[in-house]
């Protein structure tokens, strides 16, 4: 019985800790593009600006992704091309990405505005956190609520990197 008890609390514990996904998403609605309102730093996106993607389906049923952002430094726009796949057609909320094959990266639907206005995107180590949006700006409200979910999953919003010093000033608050 003892064994037993450990065993349940034991699982509890592994799915407490697990990061969710929102319970379903219309790949259809998903599609299209996506302007990037915050992100945790990682080296592909490094010196990055005006970040956005532009997802479309494919012929073999696959979802084709497509980033561009803007390098000042450079002064040029930068793309990176790839594709991506539902491991969980349960719910759709938990995908595969890749922009080099054979390597594919987790991109989890952590959030989702019921009019498909804003995503919110993860992975479960947590190490890269997305702020997606269909337009360059974002409500105060939207932003407060996500802020709100990020921290309470354990995500430190301290570091997140923000589109514009407006939305740096408002997710400060």
């Amino acid at each position: 019985m003892t064994k037993w008890i450990v065993l349940c609390l034991s699982t509890l514990l592994v799915y407490a800790s697990e990061l969710p996904t929102v319970a379903s998403v219309d790949i259809n609605r998903y599609l299209g593009r996506w302007y990037e309102i915050a992100r945790f730093d990682h080296r592909f996106e490094r010196g990055c600006s005006r970040v956005e993607a532009f997802y479309t389906l494919r012929e073999d049923g696959m979802i084709g992704v497509k980033n561009s952002c803007y390098v000042a430094d450079e002064n040029r726009t930068k793309e990176a091309n790839g594709r991506a796949y539902s491991v969980d057609e349960k719910s759709n909320s938990k995908l595969k990405v890749t922009f080099f094959w054979p390597f594919y990266g987790n991109y989890w639907i952590i959030d989702l505005a019921e009019d498909y206005r804003y995503a919110v995107i993860s992975e479960p180590s947590k190490e890269y956190f997305w702020i997606l949006s269909r337009t360059p700006e974002m409500a105060q409200s939207d932003i407060d609520h996500i802020l709100s979910l990020a921290t309470t999953l354990g995500f430190d919003t301290t570091k997140l990197i923000w589109r514009s010093k407006t939305m740096l000033t408002q997710g400060a608050d």
